[in-house]
C-alpha cells in the first residue's frame, strides 16, 4: 500500500490516541496488500507506536512482522541488514542508549534472529540492553527484573542467549571481541554468589569460545558451543557446590561441543568425528593477544571470579599450548 493511502487512516488512529484489534486488522491488511512494506509504511507504523498509548494485544506482533519484513525482505541486499539500516532501526526504536520498550526489545532482536547477517555493532547494542538491566537496572528489561541490580536472572540469559545465537548465521560462528567485551562487563558488574547458575555456564562457554578460535582453533558452531547441557540445568542454587561439580565434571562436559557434536545419524556422526579429530591434530593455542586481553579483563579487580576460575580451567584443559602472559593465571587454578 502507497504512503498516501495509508496516511488517513494513521492520522485517524494519532488524533484517537489509541490503536484497537480492528485498527490492527485494517492495517495488516492495508500494508501487506501488494506484498512490499515500504520505508514509509515502517515509519509510519512506528510513528503509530509513539504516538499511541492505547494499543490492542495484537499491536506488537504485527508491528513486528511488518518491519522485520521491510528490513530483512524489502531492503537490498535481500537477508542482510546494511549499515545504513542499522543505524535507521536504532533511531526508530530508541531514544539514547537504551532502547524505549521491550516491544522494541523484541523487535530488536527479532531482526537479529530473521536475517542472515546484521553489522556486529547492531548485536553489541542489543546486548548492551542487557547489561543496562542486569547492572543499572535501567532499560527495556529493567521492569520484569525481580532481584535487585547487579544480579543476573535466568531471563536475561535467555535474552543474551538469543542474540549471541542470532548472530551465528551467515558463518559467524565464534564469539566476537565486541560481544566479549559486553559479557565481561556484565560478569564484572554483578555479584557472583546471586547469579543464575545458567549465566555461568554461557559466561564460560562464550569466552572461551571468542579466545580459542582468536588464537586460531576452529570452533564448533554457536548452537555447539553455547548448547544447554543437562548437567547445568540440573545446578543447585550453592555457588560453591556449583563450581565444584562444575570443575570436576561440567567444564569436562562443555569441552564436548569442541570435540563431537550430537548427531542422530550414524554415517554423519562418524563423518563429524573424523573431521573433528583432524582438526584436533591443529595445535590450539592462546597467543600473545588473546592472552593478554583475558589477563587484563580477569586480574582487573586483583580477584579471579568463581566463573572466571571454571574459565581458566576450561582454556587450560582446551589449549596445547599458552603465552606466558597468561600461565601465572592458569597456575592459580591448577
Amino acid at each position: 500500500m502507497g504512503e498516501l493511502i495509508m496516511a488517513a487512516p494513521v492520522a485517524g488512529l494519532i488524533e484517537t490516541g489509541r490503536i484497537l484489534d480492528g485498527d490492527v486488522t485494517m492495517l495488516r491488511r492495508e500494508v501487506f496488500a501488494d506484498g512490499v512494506v515500504s520505508r514509509g509504511e515502517a515509519e509510519a507504523l512506528f510513528a503509530l507506536h509513539a504516538s499511541c498509548q492505547e494499543k490492542a494485544e495484537t499491536w506488537p506482533a504485527f508491528l513486528i512482522e511488518a518491519i522485520c519484513d521491510y528490513l530483512v525482505h524489502q531492503e537490498k541486499p535481500q537477508g542482510y541488514i546494511s549499515e545504513e539500516n542499522a543505524v535507521w532501526l536504532r533511531r526508530a526504536i530508541s531514544r539514547g542508549a537504551t532502547v524505549d520498550g521491550e516491544t522494541e526489545m523484541e523487535l530488536l532482536v527479532s531482526v537479529l534472529e530473521r536475517a542472515r547477517s546484521a553489522p556486529v555493532g547492531l548485536v553489541k547494542y542489543a546486548l548492551e540492553q542487557v547489561a543496562f538491566a542486569v547492572i543499572d537496572g535501567a532499560g527495556p528489561l529493567a521492569p520484569a527484573r525481580c532481584a535487585v541490580s547487579g544480579v543476573v536472572e535466568k531471563h536475561e540469559v535467555d535474552w543474551l542467549r538469543r542474540i549471541l545465537h542470532a548472530f551465528g548465521g551467515n558463518g559467524n560462528i565464534a564469539i566476537t571481541r565486541e560481544e566479549a567485551e559486553v559479557l565481561f562487563r556484565i560478569n564484572d558488574g554483578t555479584c557472583e554468589e546471586m547469579n543464575d547458575p545458567s549465566w555461568n555456564e554461557l559466561f564460560v562457554k562464550a569466552i572461551a569460545n571468542f579466545v580459542l578460535n582468536a588464537s586460531g582453533y576452529e570452533p564448533p558452531s554457536r548452537a555447539d558451543a553455547l548448547r544447554r547441557d543437562a548437567f547445568f540445568e540440573k545446578a543447585d542454587a550453592d555457588i560453591g557446590a556449583f563450581f565444584s561439580r562444575m570443575v570436576s565434571g561440567g567444564v569436562a562436559g562443555i569441552l564436548t561441543a569442541y570435540e563431537a557434536p550430537e548427531r542422530t545419524v550414524e554415517d554423519h556422526f562418524a563423518e563429524q568425528n573424523r573431521v573433528v579429530e583432524a582438526k584436533r591434530r591443529v595445535a590450539a593455542s592462546v597467543r600473545a593477544e588473546e592472552a593478554r586481553w583475558l589477563a587484563e579483563r580477569i586480574t582487573h579487580d586483583r580477584l579471579i571470579h568463581d566463573n572466571e576460575r571454571a574459565l581458566l580451567t576450561f582454556i587450560k584443559g582446551a589449549a596445547t599450548s599458552v603465552h606466558p602472559d597468561l600461565k601465572p593465571l592458569l597456575n592459580k587454578v591448577a
